[in-house]
């Protein structure tokens, strides 16, 4: 084998961090290492069995994938090899040298030191290829990239401790070698029946042989012994083509730990083989906790597809819609080329057919979960396009449906924005906080049950925060009058609230836009409406003083009945940008319409009495001055003049 000479480099910071961390926070499951090592093999092969569809030559005569693992008791190492695709230099650097992952620096700032939680977020964070130094202080990979000619394999070598050696060699065979030079303390790892028993545990539904040589066979009286033969250790067959009656929980959690590269077990699954006018099979899993990466774009863990069993890609949204990018599993069928192209999947009738199939059944597996929480109303779905031979079944979904919201929920949202066809199934799994309770548990359909008699609409809020949202003074009257205020604080809300206009026929309202009528909720609806109009009389010299005084500050002034406590609120036109919408697309660096709002008065309130009484203008001036910043305070941001709302504040304390 020649080699070039070699070339050092330093680790990526955060790999450093990486490495430090998971040596320390995972020391008690360090057996780990194998089934990561090995998934990556079996990655490897796929990726292989899928370019060679086009490429023959690929396979290089050896069409026989699988993943060899040897033991060397004498020299202490574990290597594990494949005839898989191989990686060429700039892989090797791309993908061992860096963590390419966006959100990286996010990820090490939520670590806190506690190797328990740390522990579960490195699962989350993914290690990979990294947890070799759980029980390596060295690793040395080999690999060629299937394609490439001989004297283009690569070595790389590191012990952790910052750098890593890389050097061009000549490498004979396809495919990825690598050895793990043990620490002292991990010498169980050299137990043939200690390795055999964690690719059981692990492994056993990878669907390419795993092989090690087994023991020595017994020799027959006066012969010598005869040499070990190679076993196959795993069953080697896809686990989702298996009946289910022959699989176990721990068969189902395994495998999604293989493919979600996740430490801990799933929150929920479907195992499904749907048949119709075209057949496929579903294992799909709900996550326990939201991956780290969830909301960057470029993430690429998601649902598997494969065609007759083999590899074809991952993580498109030809494959499920973006808003269920948590879901992680395989999507297997019959009814596409194995050559299939991107383009191909966005217009092939049985890609199409298997996606929808596909939400159906998330969003069924979801409504079953909800069902099991209370308050969620069944509804029949058009489920024409395939039946389940094996019966239409959800596996396994003992579970809070809270847990799921508390991980999952904005991406929900993001599915009555996007998925119109879906939107009142996913409307009904929605879940709020109101007036009522400050946990995200009120469903819509929560909330109309309890509407009041004469009560015909959903009224929330929007605001930065659920604090902002529970204080804000639109809320005083509905407190008043006991009708439940839906509260929205998430930024995606104002987008939610866009497009989900009603729900089961009763319309959406936001508490702080329009014209606010509730005098047909309660009792007394006649003398509360005349009341109010003698006070908006009594209070027009008060109103025109302050718009007077505000000037193009405001759009208008006018008395409410929203207020029973505070002096005044900004409320928007019925289809004007809201404030707090304003305030986002403001901090996310948009441009953003002039657009002025409305300032509603209480004429009960002693600050707008007194304004009225006051003649000076000056005086008035920074009393209307005073009343505006108040609301723009309560709506959750700052004056424009901060000094100067404090200054005018302190010369009226002190009068």
């Amino acid at each position: 084998m020649t080699t070039t000479p070699k070339e050092t480099r330093a680790f990526q910071t955060e790999v450093k961090q990486l490495l430090d961390l998971m040596i320390h926070s995972l020391y008690s499951n360090k057996e780990i290492f194998l089934r990561e090592l090995i998934s990556n093999s079996s990655d490897a092969a796929d990726k292989l069995r899928f370019d060679a569809t086009t490429d023959d030559g690929l396979f290089e005569g050896d069409s026989d994938l699988h993943v060899y693992i040897d033991v060397n008791k004498e020299e202490r190492t574990i290597t594990i090899r494949d005839n898989g695709i191989g990686m060429s230099r700039d892989e090797v650097i791309q993908h061992i040298g860096t963590i390419a992952h966006s959100g990286t620096k996010e990820f090490f700032g939520q670590l806190s030191g506690d190797q328990e939680q740390d522990a579960h977020l490195i699962g989350q964070f993914g290690v990979g290829f990294y947890s070799a130094f759980l029980v390596a202080d060295k690793v040395t990979l080999t690999t060629r990239r299937a394609g490439l000619e001989h004297e283009h394999g690569v070595r790389w070598e590191s012990a952790g401790d910052g750098e890593y050696d890389l050097e061009t060699v000549t490498k004979e065979s396809r495919g990825t070698e690598i050895t793990l030079h043990l620490r002292e303390e991990a010498d169980e790892f050299l137990d043939g029946w200690r390795l055999k028993s964690i690719i059981h545990k692990y492994a056993d539904h990878i669907p390419f042989p795993i092989r090690m040589l087994g023991t020595p066979l017994p020799a027959e009286e006066g012969e010598e012994e005869k040499p070990a033969e190679i076993e196959t250790i795993n069953q080697a067959s896809a686990l989702w083509t298996r009946p289910k009656s022959e699989l176990s929980d721990e068969d189902y959690n395994n495998f999604f730990k293989h493919i979600a590269h996740d430490f801990e077990n799933p929150l929920a699954k479907i195992h499904q083989k749907l048949e119709g006018k075209y057949e496929y099979t579903l294992l799909l899993y709900l996550p326990k906790r939201a991956p780290f990466d969830l909301w960057q774009a470029e993430s690429k863990h998601g649902v598997k597809l494969y065609v007759r069993r083999v590899f074809i890609m991952e993580a498109t949204e030809d494959l499920l819609p973006r808003y269920l990018r948590f879901v992680r599993g395989i999507m297997d069928t019959n009814d596409l080329p194995l050559n299939v192209s991107r383009e191909i999947l966005q217009q092939s009738p049985a890609m199409d057919a298997m996606k929808k199939g596909a939400t159906k059944r998330v969003l069924g597996l979801l409504e079953e979960m909800a069902k099991k929480a209370g308050s969620f109303e069944e509804k029949d779905t058009d489920e024409a396009d395939a039946s389940d031979s094996e019966g239409d079944k959800v596996v396994d979904q003992n579970t809070d449906f809270a847990d799921f919201w508390a991980q999952f929920g904005t991406c929900l949202k993001e599915g009555v924005i996007e998925d119109h066809g879906n939107r009142d199934r996913i409307a009904k799994l929605l879940r709020f906080a109101s007036t009522t309770t400050d946990e995200q548990s009120v469903s819509l359909s929560d909330y109309c049950e309890r509407m009041l008699e004469g009560q015909d609409t959903i009224y929330f809020i929007t605001a930065e925060s659920l604090a902002a949202a529970k204080h804000s003074p639109h809320l005083e009257v509905f407190r008043k009058k006991g009708i439940e205020v839906i509260l929205l604080h998430d930024r995606i809300d104002e987008w939610l609230t866009s497009h989900l206009n009603e729900f089961d026929g009763k319309k959406l309202q936001s508490i702080a836009k329009g014209e606010l009528d509730l005098s047909a909720i309660g009792e007394n609806a006649e003398e509360e409406k005349k009341e109010q109009a003698e006070k908006a009389k009594a209070a027009e010299p008060a109103v025109k003083k302050i718009t007077e005084a505000l000037g193009d500050k405001v759009k208008e002034v006018r008395v409410t009945d929203r207020l029973t406590e505070s002096p005044a609120c900004l409320v928007s036109e019925e289809f004007d940008m809201s404030n707090n919408m304003e305030r986002i697309l403001k901090q996310a660096g948009q441009d953003v319409p002039d657009m002025k709002p409305i300032l509603e008065i209480n004429p009960d309130h002693a600050l707008v009495t007194r304004i009225a009484s006051i003649e000076e203008a000056e005086q008035i001036a920074d009393y209307a001055s005073i009343l505006f910043d108040q609301a723009v305070l309560a709506e959750g941001a700052l004056p424009e003049d901060p000094a100067g709302f404090v200054r005018k504040m302190n010369a009226l304390l002190t009068q």
